[in-house]
């Protein structure tokens, strides 16, 4: 028998314990085999088509890429085009104007070589002026590390009753429980718009938690990758940076580290895996530390970078791309948001599901009561009670949700993330709600009590 160097029982056990919180992928690899499935035999399901509404990946949804984004980028990739006499009639005169400008931030004008380790200077420039703007707080190019992405635990749960706000009696219980078994916690993470939960964080509430982690001496990792996705008319993003100036703090009162990405929000590039990080109250010596860790990747990709910087500077009012570029961006963020009013409406609607409103970012988050029988069966097969649904779900209409117990849940309770991205021009919003109540109700006959 032929040896084999690595086996589970040797992998890293903190492989082992990431793989048990993802729920082992189950639900994703089921999907797959069904439609390896339907394509050799189309009537093997009774559906024709997965509907993945699992995960925040717009333009597999049907979402256009911005254009304003993708002629600049294309512009970049292939400066050869500027030369062409035909490129003015195929390109908008803004894009052309800001592709030039980015080409001159490079050495030889060529953006397939490396960068500097943190990010290329000028594009971090860039962006440090958009942050700067966004908060009326000044922001500091050098603390600016260009990303392939963002992914930034004690586990902590939020309040469902409040609109998944933040309790800070229950989250102060958790830190204390956690340090009274050794734990040395090191950091809070806040994902402001939520995921899974689709909420935003009242200011208040941010303020509360920015003088939790003063106090508790603990690092605020801000999670505002959904900041440009809001809903509710009465809510407004602000970013932890600006909550923590506004009250006063400096650099050397509160560490912050802030993530944004051109993978989510209504740009929804995804696979172009670009990002930042703002990392603020630290000393020199640590970020020398923070600076040898990203240099191990020598850099972040350049096309990531370069979409960052224009997330982060969009066309401005007067700019000749302007009135396009905002149509676009309106056209997408009214569009979630009709989406996940339809949604949530139509959870509501369903029998033992309550779901609240979808403030921002690109899911709701229904709470489902589930049958006592219902959750006997799924125990039985060995499966969470969610995942349970969620699976039964997939094979009766092909839709993909993601289980509440793969996020972490208060006991006893039962949800499914579901995003809101899917595309009303092809319909499929409503071939989902129609699909959904029609599944929901059957499962709750079937397994009454």
């Amino acid at each position: 028998m032929t040896p084999c160097a690595l086996t589970v029982d040797s992998l890293n056990p903190k492989v082992l314990a990431l793989a048990d919180h993802l729920g082992d992928n189950a639900i994703a690899r089921r999907a797959q085999c069904i439609q390896n499935e339907i394509e050799a035999e189309p009537e093997s399901h009774p559906f024709r088509e997965i509907i993945d509404c699992s995960l925040s990946n717009p333009q597999s949804m049907g979402q256009r890429p911005n254009k304003f984004f993708r002629e600049v980028l294309a512009l970049c990739d292939y400066p050869h085009l500027l030369e062409q006499s035909g490129t003015n009639s195929l390109f908008s005169s803004g894009a052309i104007a800001r592709a030039r400008e980015i080409l001159d931030l490079f050495p030889g004008r060529a953006t397939g070589g490396y960068s500097h380790s943190q990010g290329t200077e000028g594009l971090r420039d860039i962006i440090a002026a958009g942050i700067a703007a966004r908060d009326n707080f000044p922001c500091n190019a050098d603390d600016i590390f260009l990303t392939d992405g963002a992914a930034p635990p004690v586990p902590y749960f939020l309040d469902e009753s409040r609109g998944w706000g933040v309790s800070m009696s229950d989250l102060k219980k958790q830190l204390d429980s956690a340090r009274s078994m050794g734990v040395f916690v090191r950091g809070l993470v806040v994902i402001n718009p939520g995921n899974p939960t689709g909420h935003v964080l009242v200011e208040e509430n941010q303020r509360e938690i920015v003088d939790f982690c003063r106090n508790e001496d603990l690092v605020l990792l801000a999670d505002e990758v959904y900041q440009e996705n809001i809903y509710a008319d009465e809510k407004g993003f602000h970013s932890f940076k600006k909550i923590a100036r506004s009250m006063g703090y400096g650099e050397g009162d509160i560490s912050l580290v802030s993530f944004h990405s051109v993978s989510n929000g209504y740009y929804g590039e995804c696979g172009r895996r670009g990002g930042y990080m703002e990392v603020t109250g630290f000393n020199s010596d640590v970020k020398k530390q923070v600076y040898k860790v990203v240099s191990l990747s020598s850099c972040s990709n350049i096309s990531g970078q370069i979409l960052m910087s224009l997330v982060m500077n969009p066309p401005q009012v007067g700019d000749e791309s302007y009135a396009s570029y905002q149509a676009e961006r309106d056209g997408v963020l009214s569009s979630f948001a009709r989406c996940a009013e339809a949604m949530v409406r139509s959870f509501n609607g369903l029998e033992g599901v309550t779901c609240s409103e979808a403030e921002g970012a690109v899911f709701v988050f229904p709470s489902v009561r589930l049958p006592k029988k219902a959750v006997a069966a799924a125990e039985a097969s060995n499966t969470q009670p969610d995942a349970f649904y969620a699976l039964r779900l997939l094979e009766t209409t092909g839709i993909v949700v993601v289980p509440g117990s793969v996020f972490g849940q208060m006991h006893g309770t039962w949800h499914f993330r579901c995003t809101v991205l899917p595309h009303e021009e092809k319909k499929t919003m409503t071939v989902i709600i129609s699909s959904f109540v029609a599944f929901h109700r059957a499962f709750m006959e079937e397994f009454r009590d």
